[in-house]
């Protein structure tokens, strides 16, 4: 016997991809972020509407971050396709609502939901679209990810066993091969992704949305606790920045649940840079150097890999193609909610930050690093 969460997983599924694709592929088709005022446009934006919430009537009261995920889809799709009036979301936001209030979440979809917590059926997983680039920006990002979680659990267990351990040496290759898959999978991103397909008919899906009338920001491919793990054990960011208090304080509730005690436990751990600054007194035993060696290769390889997102990725897919949309359509671009032009400064001071590059008004781990390194020769 199937449920009203199975029946809603379904249609996601089938349907309700199959119309966003319809809808995706006419606007493309004109060169445009969406069309406004056809007939024949506006009754596939309702049929979404309409089947969406006709289902979601069906929920029963459960609390469950796969459900959350399946509403979710079907909010962020009225909010690209700019349909649905309060009245008829109304239910959805109410299921989203509660399950966000009872998982200490935002009530919307994330990320999470379209990579990490998407179960495949024989069909494949959850989608907005059957457009093949929306597989492509999900599965590199997906994987990236994982990298980025593998390389937070290597960095995680050093603390108990010291930075002098031989043990950590093994467990600081293991981030810096992790971190170089992140560069990877980064680099075939950008070499597969079309920049429209991207710009037109993906990240559309990514922006805010209104639930029971309160703004949460969109979707991000961010918003696991592992790249901030990443950052504050290895002592790039530090949780007194107010800089970056503000981005783990906004970035909290768009976490996993799982993802939350991870990223409080960071901000309790002492960074690795200042243990190795600590140990690494006169002379400097041989396999405290190597390890702190190491430990220089994966801050090495944590600032290409975002570096090359920021500037080959945001750059190119975001801030280039936004500089062609119409003046009307200026504040509505990014996923974040602020203007195009804060988010990437934001982005680019976090650039900065983790790949130890100051410049006026920014002091980074420069100097810090420069020291082990000195230590190091």
């Amino acid at each position: 016997m199937t449920t009203a969460a199975d029946r809603l997983d379904h249609w996601i599924r089938t349907r309700f991809a199959d119309l966003n694709t319809e809808l995706e592929q006419r606007y493309f088709a004109a060169h445009t972020e969406i069309l406004l005022g056809d007939p024949d446009i506006d009754r596939l934006k309702h049929t979404i509407v309409t089947q969406g919430a006709t289902l979601i009537a069906e929920l029963d009261p459960v609390t469950s971050y796969d459900l959350l995920g399946l509403v979710g889809f079907y909010l962020g799709a009225c909010r690209r396709h700019e349909v649905g009036s309060a009245a008829e979301l109304t239910p959805a936001h109410a299921v989203a609502n509660r399950i966000g209030l009872a998982l200490g979440v935002a009530p919307r979809y994330v990320f999470a939901h379209q990579s990490l917590y998407n179960l495949a059926g024989r069909a494949g997983y959850r989608t907005f679209t059957t457009l093949p680039d929306e597989r492509i920006f999900i599965e590199y990002n997906g994987l990236a990810v994982l990298a980025y979680q593998r390389a937070a659990t290597a960095l995680r267990r050093i603390p108990t066993l010291g930075v002098g351990n031989p043990l950590a040496g093994y467990l600081l290759e293991d981030a810096r091969a992790a971190l170089l898959d992140v560069l990877r999978f980064n680099q075939s991103l950008a070499k597969e992704l079309d920049v429209d397909r991207f710009f037109l008919n993906i990240r559309p899906y990514f922006k805010s949305y209104r639930v029971n009338g309160i703004e949460y920001r969109g979707a991000n491919a961010g918003d696991f606790a592992a790249v901030n793990e990443i950052d504050l054990l290895l002592g790039l960011c530090r949780q007194e920045d107010p800089f970056y208090q503000h981005l783990l304080s906004e970035k909290a509730p768009y976490l996993p649940p799982e993802d939350q005690p991870l990223l409080r436990a960071a901000l309790r751990t002492e960074p690795l840079l200042t243990a190795f600054l600590r140990e690494s007194a006169e002379p400097m035993p041989p396999q405290l150097r190597a390890n702190a060696e190491l430990f220089l290769a994966v801050c090495r390889a944590h600032a290409a890999a975002y570096t090359f997102h920021h500037h080959q990725l945001v750059k190119p897919y975001l801030e280039v193609p936004a500089q062609q949309t119409p003046p009307s359509r200026q504040e509505d671009l990014t996923a974040s909610g602020p203007p195009l032009a804060v988010v990437i400064e934001s982005l680019a001071r976090l650039a900065d930050l983790r790949a130890a590059r100051d410049r006026p008004g920014l002091t980074t781990a420069r100097t810090r690093l420069d020291q082990l390194r000195d230590r190091c020769a």
